[in-house]
This record gives C-alpha cells, sequence and structure tokens, in this order.
C-alpha cells in the first residue's frame, strides 16, 4: 500500500530536489573509515590474506590506509570526493566507537578520530567537521561535505566521566548509549537478558546533556530507550533504526518507543540495511519505505529521518573494502562483541546473500528521494525527512 495514490515528483524532479535540498545521513560509519579502496589498499589486502590475517584485523590497517592514501594521493582525494557528490549528501554522521574489547576501545576511537581530521583537513576546500548547526547549514550553502563525529558505544569512556569533555574537544557530538551487547551504562537489544540503565549510566546521560552531546538509543534495549527519555533534559534520538511493527526483529523499535521519542522533541533514522526490514534475502525500497510510511504515521512528519547505516554492497553497513570471499572474518574461537547472531542476518557467511535491490552502496542515496516521490510524500515532506528535522534536533541540542 503506497502513502499516497499519485507520485509527487518525476524523477528527473525528485533528482533535482534532492541535489537541491539539504541531505543528512544520520548515519553512515565507515565514512572517513572504509569508504575509499584505491589499487594500492587492494594489494595490501590480497598480501594480508596470503599471510592469514582475518577481515577484523585488516579492517583497521585498512581504515588507517585509507587516511595515508587520501593525504597523498591526489587520484585518492578525487575518488573519495567523487562519492560524496554523486551521494547528493551534503553532511553524513560517521562513527568512532563500536563494538570492541574494553581495554582497545579507547585507544580505537582516538586513531578513529585522528584519521577522520588528517583527512577532513587534506581537503579543506570539499570537507568540514560539523560541531553545531550553523556548520550544517554551512555546508550546505558553500557545497562542502560536513562529518559529525558519533559514537556507538560508551566503552571509550570506561568509568572516567572527564573522557566525556575529552572526546567533546576532539569534535565528538553524538553518542549512542550502548551497541548490541551490556556495557556498564546498560543493555543493548541482543542481549541475552535485557535490563535499563545503570546508575552509571544515568550519571553519563547527566554529563552527556551537560555537554551538549545528542543521545541515541539505536542499538540500545527498549528499556534503556524508555529510561534515557526519562533521565535526559534534552531530546532522545534514534539515528539509525527501523519499525518492529512493519518487520519484527531485535534492531527494530515499537511503536510506543517511538512515539515517545517524538513527544520527547527527537527524530527517528530509518535504516537501510535489508536484513532489519524485511525478511527474503532480496529486498527492495519499497519494503524501506514501508518503514518511512508507517513511522510518519506513528510521530508525525516533523520526526522521520534517513539514517541508512549503509555505505557498500552487502547484507551489514559494509565498508566498501572488497575483501577475499575466503577471508575468516574473525580467529576460530573468538567472541564477537558485536553481539550478532545467525537470526540476525546480518553478517557472517550465513548473510552473505542478502541484499537490496536499489542501494547498492552509498552513491545511490539519490533513489532513496526518487522512492519517497514515487510513493506520494510532497517536497516539503522530503525536505524534512532528508535533513530539516535532523537539522532541527542537532541545533536544539548541540547549539
Amino acid at each position: 500500500m503506497t502513502y499516497r495514490s499519485n507520485p509527487t515528483l518525476s524523477k528527473e524532479e525528485a533528482i533535482q530536489l534532492h541535489n537541491e535540498s539539504l541531505v543528512i545521513d544520520s548515519q553512515q560509519p565507515p565514512i572517513t573509515s572504509g569508504a575509499l579502496f584505491t589499487d594500492n589498499m587492494r594489494k595490501s589486502l590480497d598480501e594480508w590474506f596470503k599471510e592469514g590475517m582475518t577481515r577484523a584485523e585488516a579492517r583497521g590497517l585498512l581504515s588507517n590506509m585509507m587516511a595515508d592514501e587520501i593525504q597523498n594521493s591526489q587520484d585518492a582525494k578525487n575518488q573519495y570526493i567523487e562519492m560524496w557528490d554523486k551521494s547528493g549528501v551534503n553532511v553524513a554522521s560517521g562513527t568512532y566507537a563500536g563494538p570492541s574489547r574494553i581495554e582497545n576501545a579507547y585507544d580505537i576511537s582516538v586513531n578513529g578520530i585522528s584519521n577522520a581530521i588528517a583527512i577532513i583537513n587534506s581537503i579543506p576546500e570539499k570537507l568540514m567537521l560539523v560541531t553545531k548547526g550553523e556548520h550544517i547549514r554551512e555546508s550546505h550553502e558553500t557545497n562542502k561535505y560536513g562529518v559529525i563525529f558519533d559514537f556507538q558505544d560508551t566503552l571509550p569512556f570506561g568509568t572516567d566521566l572527564s573522557k566525556v569533555d575529552f572526546f567533546y574537544n576532539l569534535g565528538l557530538r553524538v553518542v549512542q548509549l550502548t551497541y548490541n551487547l551490556r556495557n556498564l551504562v546498560g543493555d543493548g537489544c541482543t542481549e541475552y537478558h535485557q535490563s535499563g540503565l545503570t546508575y552509571f549510566g544515568r550519571e553519563l546521560v547527566s554529563k552527556l546533556n551537560d555537554s551538549n552531546i545528542l543521545i541515541d538509543v539505536s542499538h540500545c534495549s527498549e528499556q534503556v530507550g524508555w529510561d534515557t527519555i526519562e533521565t535526559s533534559k534534552t531530546p532522545v534520538v534514534i539515528t539509525h533504526s527501523a519499525s518492529a511493527s512493519v518487520f519484527k526483529h531485535d534492531r527494530g523499535k515499537t511503536d510506543k518507543l517511538a512515539k515517545a521519542i517524538a513527544d520527547n522533541g527527537g527524530f527517528f533514522g530509518v535504516v537501510i540495511i535489508p536484513g532489519f526490514i524485511q525478511g527474503t534475502n532480496v529486498g527492495n525500497l519499497d519494503n524501506w519505505a514501508e518503514h518511512i510510511e508507517h513511522l510518519v504515521n506513528v510521530m508525525g512528519i516533523d520526526h522521520v529521518c534517513i539514517g541508512t547505516d549503509k555505505m557498500g554492497p552487502g547484507p551489514g553497513t559494509e565498508s566498501l573494502f572488497e575483501y577475499p570471499s575466503e577471508m575468516p572474518f574473525s580467529k576460530p574461537g573468538e567472541f564477537s562483541w558485536q553481539g550478532w547472531q545467525e537470526k540476525h542476518r546480518v553478517n557472517g557467511p550465513t548473510a552473505t546473500d542478502i541484499k537490496l535491490e536499489g542501494y547498492n552502496d552509498f552513491t545511490d542515496w539519490p533513489n532513496l528521494t526518487i522512492k519517497l516521490a514515487e510513493r506520494g510524500f510532497n517536497e516539503d515532506e522530503l525536505k524534512k525527512m532528508l535533513g530539516l528535522n535532523y537539522l532541527r534536533v542537532f541545533e536544539e541540542v548541540v547549539g
């Protein structure tokens, strides 16, 4: 069932609207860590594969190499900016903390942010760091591409709340309280038993409020979401998730929580991950649009955004790195802190055939605008979902 009976714009008109509008991807994790794959990177990956390295081990090395390539190669710079150009996205939120061993989390985040700053500073005529709302407006007005620094886990803070100040001063502006599993703050959405915020988690929420950092509960348990809304003095957001009413998945959110996010002034960014939004091996953009439509009905048009959570081809978030198919994901017997199980259909050998027609990689972003126009959203509604809703909340919380 479509949102309205007739398309509001032709394909050409939708593309023009996309190119003229403020477009924000509320979750694009590898925007400065996995959005380039040069010939040099391919050669290095082939060598590491022959040496017996796993994908998990190679990923960080490739991310470091991406920063080096962009700083030292004009061809790499051009390739990277061409990707942005084709996407029509003005601002993307990249991730600099995720699931990892807690003893490594701080160093991983510092390294990732350092690489991102080096990339941004190496192309100042086209890239900029976004730390306040006016930077988002500036990126759109000056035809630059803005990067927002976010965390998808709070592990880098450890037990030291002063580290919030440290990372804020490096540019951090959005923090997801947990990834999929339990941490010191609370439980994630795939944890075996799920509870809410810990006492430490409540203290962290207050610290993030005081620091003007936007709080995200995308991967958090349902109860962490409720506790965060209750505890936070500012709007809480879901940067990348889906509707559990449209398709039941551990990464989806209930209508009740979605409505509470809207009533509290936040937004809900809808993912494009195929296994999160539908149950077959090959999904399509209509499957995704059904989540948008449902959430608009639940939350209102002013509270729905787009957080693709997807850079490259494949079932999950994915980078543009092209790993050899025989390269193992991790060492045998090594525990995965990502917290995915086979039923989640997002990574690992059993998920390799899952894909989404119409969105293969970041450069396919205009297809999302085309699809929403095709299903009846008008120009004003499209502009809100493409970027204005995100901007409003970001300006309110971050400044």
